[in-house]
């Protein structure tokens, strides 16, 4: 039985909208600072109510200065195969590399494992200058292989798949072997059906992480052809001479946004479903 306490309700209540606020607020400021000029900001003060601009700086960052949208599509279609190369690389690398440590029987299989779960504690920042000599070294700077490639080994993708697959009973798997699957088929008509959500929530998590790289992209392209969304920000705030179009920069921001926004919203089901799976 549940005590009604509303004393404990209101306090909880308000808490989670002071975290609205707090989530929302900065989604607010950018939304409202898209449809002011640029000359609002001049006196270093954020108004938070919409001005009469929105139509014109919305079609000057979708248009571009001479009409063309050929570079904001480029650089959308670029964060889109960066982010889809990651995602869908990192996944199909976590899911054969989780199989292969569960399923079949070799050496040094647990040292393995712990090996994959180790690189955790070196992101890409910490093995950068190694990671773009090799990139280098190979002539794939410049391109949607540079972008991707080395982004996509994934140790916690490798270590949730790895958790799955050891909740399925050993009964099913001899259920497959005495009906003749053999390893490609089990994998194919077993394990992927049966980690369909757990899929669907690591698509989630790796497509924004995938989206929302800048760091490495700013690294291995120089080339403007291969820019991606993200990348765009900062060059809109790297001005030498004169000041910052902030309304611009908030209207680049919130095009930024609406891609992962897009795939939460889609996926928040199978997403949430995932991440619950997950933890039994």
């Amino acid at each position: 039985m549940i005590e009604h306490r509303p004393g404990l309700t209101f306090v909880s209540h308000l808490i989670l909208w002071l975290g609205i606020v707090v989530v929302a607020l900065p989604v607010w400021v950018a939304l409202v600072a898209s449809t002011h000029p640029a000359n609002a900001f001049a006196a270093g003060a954020v108004p938070l109510w919409f001005g009469d601009q929105a139509l014109a700086n919305w079609q000057q960052v979708l248009l571009g200065k001479d009409g063309d949208m050929s570079q904001l599509l480029r650089m959308t279609l670029n964060s889109l195969v960066m982010a889809l190369g990651i995602t869908f690389g990192k996944i199909a690398i976590s899911l054969l590399s989780a199989y292969a440590i569960v399923f079949f029987r070799f050496p040094f299989r647990g040292a393995a494992f712990w090996m994959i779960f180790f690189t955790l504690m070196l992101p890409v920042e910490v093995r950068i200058v190694p990671t773009y000599q090799v990139v280098a070294n190979l002539d794939l700077l410049n391109s949607y292989t540079g972008l991707t490639l080395p982004l996509i080994a994934s140790a916690t993708a490798t270590f949730l798949f790895r958790q799955c697959f050891m909740s399925i009973p050993s009964e099913l798997v001899e259920a497959a072997r005495i009906d003749g699957a053999g390893p490609l088929r089990f994998f194919c008509d077993i394990l992927l059906p049966m980690s369909r959500t757990q899929i669907a929530a690591l698509f989630v998590i790796l497509f924004i992480y995938g989206w929302n790289q800048y760091l490495w992209p700013l690294i291995v392209t120089t080339d403007d052809a291969y820019y991606t969304l993200v990348m765009s920000i900062k060059r809109l705030l790297s001005v030498d001479n004169g000041e910052i179009e902030w309304n611009q920069v908030m209207v680049t921001t919130l095009l930024a946004m609406l891609p992962p926004v897009l795939v939460v919203i889609s996926m928040q089901k199978l997403f949430v479903k995932g991440l619950v799976d997950a933890e039994k």
